[in-house]
């Protein structure tokens, strides 16, 4: 338990900002597993549909401070090469 009222404070700020991020995060991974289980299956435009929407997701986590910059890209540039993969 907090003992002053700037510490109670920052305890509440954590519990808000850990929602925040954690919610972001699935919501990236949920994305992200759509296209990689699409492209296994061999669908190549449901997938290059749902990459859209996964790189959407990572460049909302980019602007809000929740994910970085070349970590959203990497992501992005990994889920296009297994896109173009399918045949």
């Amino acid at each position: 338990m907090a003992n002053t009222k700037s510490a109670s404070k920052r305890a509440r700020q954590t519990v808000t900002r850990t929602t925040r991020n954690r919610a972001v995060a699935s919501n990236i991974r949920t994305h992200l597993k759509q296209v990689r289980a699409t492209a296994a299956e061999g669908k190549k435009e449901e997938a290059t549909t749902q990459y859209a929407a996964a790189a959407s997701a990572l460049d909302r986590g980019v602007k809000s401070g929740r994910v970085h910059r070349n970590t959203a890209n990497r992501k992005k540039s990994r889920l296009a090469r297994a896109i173009a993969k399918v045949n």
